[in-house]
C-alpha cells in the first residue's frame, strides 16, 4: 500500500480514480455540447418577415446561431461565429446582393488601421483567406456571412464584423439560397 496525503490507496481505489479520471472529460463534453444546443434560440420567421419570398436567413449574434429558410419553408440551423465586439457589426435588414465561390479577401480600411501588418490581399483558395470557400455579400458595404478555414472561431466573438460558418455548412447555404434571400441581423 502507498500513502498520499496521508490516505491509503490501494490498487481497487487506484483504479476507480482512474475510471474517474478517464471518464471526466467525456463527461464534460456530453455537458459542453448539451450545453450549446440548448442555447440555440429558433426564431419564427414571421416574427420577422412577410413572406418567405426567395428565402430568408435569420443570424443571432446573441446565440452565435443562423437559420436558414428555403422559399419552400425547409429550414436548417447552424453554428456562426459573430463580431468581437457590438459595435463592430450592424444588425437590421439587409439582403443578399452577390454570391461568390472562393471569394478573395482584403481588409477594409478599419482593419488595416487596427492591423497594418495585414495583407492587402488574399487571394481564393489560399488557406490563409478568412473568407473561405464561400460568400454571400450583403447590400451593406463591408459585411460578409462566409465560410472560415480557422473552425475554432465557430461559436465565439472573433469576427471583425462578419458572420462565419464550417465551410462545409457555407457551401450547402450557398447551394441552397439565390441572391435576393432576405436577410435579418439580430
Amino acid at each position: 500500500m502507498t500513502t498520499l496525503r496521508n490516505k491509503k490507496i490501494n490498487r481497487r481505489s487506484l483504479l476507480g480514480y482512474a475510471a474517474v479520471a478517464l471518464a471526466a472529460p467525456s463527461v464534460v463534453r456530453a455537458e459542453t455540447i448539451r450545453r450549446n444546443i440548448s442555447s440555440f434560440r429558433v426564431h419564427d420567421w414571421q416574427d420577422h418577415f412577410d413572406a418567405l419570398g426567395k428565402g430568408i436567413i435569420i443570424s443571432d449574434t446573441v446565440t452565435k446561431s443562423l437559420q436558414h429558410w428555403t422559399s419552400d419553408g425547409e429550414m436548417r440551423i447552424y453554428p456562426t461565429s459573430v463580431p468581437l465586439t457590438d459595435e463592430l457589426t450592424k444588425r437590421g435588414y439587409t439582403e443578399v446582393v452577390e454570391k461568390r465561390k472562393n471569394p478573395s479577401w482584403a481588409p477594409t480600411p478599419s482593419m488595416r488601421e487596427r492591423n497594418p501588418e495585414w495583407p492587402a490581399r488574399v487571394e481564393g483558395g489560399d488557406p490563409d483567406n478568412p473568407l473561405g470557400t464561400r460568400a454571400l455579400y450583403l447590400s451593406w458595404q463591408y459585411y460578409r456571412i462566409h465560410g472560415t478555414q480557422d473552425t475554432r472561431k465557430i461559436g465565439r466573438r472573433s469576427s471583425n464584423g462578419c458572420i462565419g460558418l464550417f465551410n462545409k455548412q457555407i457551401e450547402e447555404v450557398y447551394e441552397r439560397m439565390p441572391v435576393g434571400t432576405q436577410v435579418k441581423l439580430i
